[in-house]
């Protein structure tokens, strides 16, 4: 089993969402002594701009037209980025809501990374995702919770988000545990967490 882990949060161990992850990767890992973790941390990983050369090189592809040197070089980048995702069995996110979304620096990994040919492939008769029999689990923390005057199915652009990508790319189902009002009083926090670090350690014993 090998697992690739996008670890989205800045704030290293006061991070509620990397606690989560450590806890699904800790379970998981002890109940099978053959894991591999391949962690890539977005904000020490040397994101490339996706724009000029990046940019021309995806529509050259779309256009089936030869690409220069530095267009090639840039694409065999973003299939290099994209050979990380094919070789994991299990792409665990953990991510912290940022204003109702999901980190920046994550977003650009996605948009750099979901491109044809690479996570997924189209013609004439729809898309395909080409990471088709993998598993996503998402960890997600909000400082607050929603609802009430934020109902979940209007302003979570969090989890629905990677729901989005992961059926994109062939994924149709994710699991998600989400522990929110991680600002709120000690004792409401705590207990939030405190299930979602159940829930984690569930679904690790529960993967077959």
């Amino acid at each position: 089993m090998h697992i690739l882990h996008l670890a989205s949060s800045p704030r290293g161990d006061r991070s509620a969402s990397l606690k989560l992850a450590a806890r699904y990767l800790e379970t998981l890992t002890s109940l099978h002594a053959d894991a591999t973790v391949d962690v890539l941390d977005v904000w020490t990983t040397d994101l490339l701009p996706f724009d000029g050369a990046a940019l021309e090189a995806k529509y050259a592809d779309l256009q089936g037209v030869q690409m220069n040197a530095e267009q090639q070089a840039v694409w065999e980048q973003i299939h290099t980025l994209g050979e990380r995702f094919h070789r994991a069995d299990v792409i665990v996110f953990s991510v912290p809501m940022w204003n109702f979304g999901v980190p920046y620096r994550l977003k650009h990994l996605i948009d750099a990374v979901s491109q044809r040919g690479v996570l997924f492939d189209f013609d004439a008769q729809g898309m395909r995702g080409l990471l088709k029999g993998k598993k996503v689990v998402v960890f997600a923390t909000r400082g607050v919770a929603l609802g009430e005057d934020f109902p979940t199915e209007d302003y979570d652009h969090q989890v629905a988000y990677l729901k989005t990508w992961a059926r994109m790319v062939g994924v149709p189902a994710i699991d998600a545990v989400v522990s929110e009002a991680t600002l709120a009083d000690a004792t409401t926090a705590e207990t939030n967490f405190n299930a979602a670090l159940a829930q984690a350690s569930k679904l690790a014993a529960d993967l077959t």
